[in-house]
């Protein structure tokens, strides 16, 4: 930076658990967040210049309010902050932030300043911290401070590229760098669970296609344009990149059940044992490498741990659970903040659920059940022709 530079803003990004990584995963990791800050960026129609220091990316660009609200939503960072950047100079530093005080703070408030330095020379952090505070002090009558419950608080930071001066840390989601990990199927329905459960494998790093079983006149009249909305909101996640949906017609599997008598009991369990086969037949064409579902111990009867084990015989795919611990209102928590909750429900009922299914189905009858309705005959036949619906940034393509 050139020292007799005037004060800059840019957009600081800070990620936390890469750090954990050995260096040589780290910046792989970190030129994944990169390359998706970037598609982001440019999606949004925003041209920006990167620097990425040890710990930090800074982002600069015109518009940076609305470049760290973008940042904000992408896996990978743990929050993101507009900054003014300034020499490092202690003085231009401390100028920086009485300014920004002045315009921000409401009197009477308590307030705070937070140093940090990555420099080891000169002042060390706490007296930088003293040093800025006093300044805004003398600056603002009024004042007192608290460092403990402040209703204000000013952050400061030496670094070799500057100094930075900002006093709003703008929340992310955190994780891993969204395709860091691979790619996963998602059984993706109607309903509020499996879409946490998409989000979640997301915020592990992992790039997911969204898999929806269409059960035609079984199902409800809303289910398929839920399930596709669900689709949509959470492209917004990936700002950027487009993300695929599979649409499989399973109504002949519904009618292959009553056609021959299958148990009513049963019903759920073989519905999602075929729902895992259709999947695993899928991965290798989508180059998938695990099945994920919205499955929750205990929630309904084809989630007791006796049917979650006959289920997961259907397939030798690997198949993630995330939800598998939550309580129900742990997950609508979490759907009504990443915005997949939906107030008004519709008609997603499934036609086909018995009034008493089997809590612990014997794998023997479920297998002569999957033989009298000629399984691999049926899955061939849904297989043979799909729907495919591509969503980006929040839109239906």
């Amino acid at each position: 930076m050139n020292r007799s530079q005037e004060p800059e803003k840019v957009v600081m990004v800070r990620y936390g658990e890469l750090f954990l990584k050995s260096d040589p995963v780290m910046y792989h990791f970190i030129g994944i967040l990169l390359r998706n800050i970037r598609k982001a960026l440019e999606a949004a129609g925003h041209s920006c210049r990167f620097e990425s220091p040890r710990g930090r990316i800074f982002v600069f660009g015109e518009k940076t309010e609305e470049i760290a609200e973008i940042i904000a939503r992408i896996f990978g960072i743990v929050d993101v902050s507009v900054c003014i950047r300034v020499d490092a100079k202690p003085e231009a530093i401390r100028d920086a932030a009485v300014t920004l005080a002045i315009s921000h703070v409401h009197l009477p408030c308590r307030f705070a300043v937070r140093a940090k330095r990555q420099t080891k020379t000169g002042m060390n952090s706490q007296q930088l911290g003293e040093y800025v505070g006093s300044a805004i002090y003398d600056a603002i009558p009024g004042l007192s401070v608290d460092l403990s419950n402040p209703e204000y608080e000013l952050f400061v930071e030496v670094r070799d590229c500057g100094g930075f001066v900002y006093d709003a840390r703008i929340p992310a989601p955190g994780g891993l760098p969204w395709g860091s990990q691979g790619r996963v199927l998602c059984l993706l329905s109607s309903g509020i669970d499996s879409p946490v459960a998409s989000w979640l494998a997301m915020k592990r790093g992992c790039e997911v296609t969204h898999l929806h079983m269409d059960g035609g006149r079984w199902a409800g009249s809303d289910v398929r344009e839920t399930a596709i909305e669900n689709h949509r909101r959470l492209s917004l996640w990936c700002p950027g990149s487009d993300i695929q949906m599979i649409i499989v017609n399973a109504e002949l599997f519904y009618d292959r059940m009553l056609e021959h008598h299958i148990s009513a009991r049963l019903r759920c369990v073989l519905c999602k044992r075929f729902m895992l086969r259709v999947a695993a037949s899928l991965c290798g064409r989508e180059q998938v490498q695990a099945i994920l579902t919205g499955e929750n111990l205990g929630q309904v009867a084809s989630q007791t741990l006796a049917n979650l084990a006959v289920i997961a015989d259907a397939t030798t795919i690997p198949v993630l659970r995330p939800l598998i611990t939550y309580d129900k209102s742990e997950t609508i928590t979490l759907a009504r903040k990443i915005g997949t909750f939906m107030e008004k429900q519709g008609d997603l009922a499934c036609r086909a659920v018995p009034r008493m299914p089997a809590t612990a189905a014997a794998s023997l009858a479920i297998r002569e059940s999957e033989d009298t309705l000629g399984i691999d005959e049926l899955l061939g036949i849904v297989l043979s022709e799909v729907r495919y619906v591509i969503a980006r940034n929040g839109m239906i393509l």
